[in-house]
């Protein structure tokens, strides 16, 4: 490959990952066309993007930036994978496929998170995590709760007082 070539293509790479500032890199080899297309398909429709690139290029584009420790010491070619919501969503849905039998050689290598490595291990750890939706929702009710309590607690005895001002008001009509 010539060099104006491979500046061309790191520039493009370059494009591509601008703004990302997590990716995790997967193994696809071996892995079926037909089923590459169905995966690459699927994650096309949850907003996931898959990129196949030789690691030195890769090495390359992303040279001083946060997403450089993904390709430290990578050989050969590496599946780059970004995208989704956060990369807690993302090592989900990551390890969801590679758990799956009809993927099968499909697998995560590592990647990178908030700047520092992820190995293979790494990712199934991030994927056990709460997604960015369920820490928010984890955290409204830690906010809400002690304002329920405290509702709950002024309205029983208020409740149990107005029970029994209308059952005397009953008693004293009746």
């Amino acid at each position: 490959m010539s060099k104006y070539l491979k500046n061309l293509i790191t520039d493009d790479l370059k494009k591509r990952l601008d703004g990302v500032s997590d990716l995790l890199v997967v193994d696809i080899a071996g892995l079926e066309a037909n089923k590459n297309v169905e995966l690459r398909k699927q994650f096309r429709q949850k907003g996931i993007k898959m990129l196949m690139v030789k690691s030195s290029l890769a090495r390359r584009a992303t040279e001083g930036t946060a997403l450089a420790p993904a390709f430290e010491g990578a050989q050969g070619s590496a599946t780059v994978v970004w995208g989704s919501e956060d990369v807690v969503a993302l090592a989900k849905e990551i390890t969801k496929y590679a758990e799956d039998k009809a993927f099968a050689p499909f697998a995560p290598k590592g990647g990178v998170m908030g700047g520092s490595k992820l190995s293979a291990e790494d990712v199934k750890k991030v994927s056990t995590w709460p997604s960015r939706g369920e820490q928010l929702s984890l955290l409204v009710g830690q906010i809400l709760s002690p304002g329920a309590n405290l509702v709950a607690q002024l309205l029983g005895p208020g409740a149990k007082l107005a029970s029994q001002v209308k059952k005397k008001s009953e008693e004293e009509e009746g």
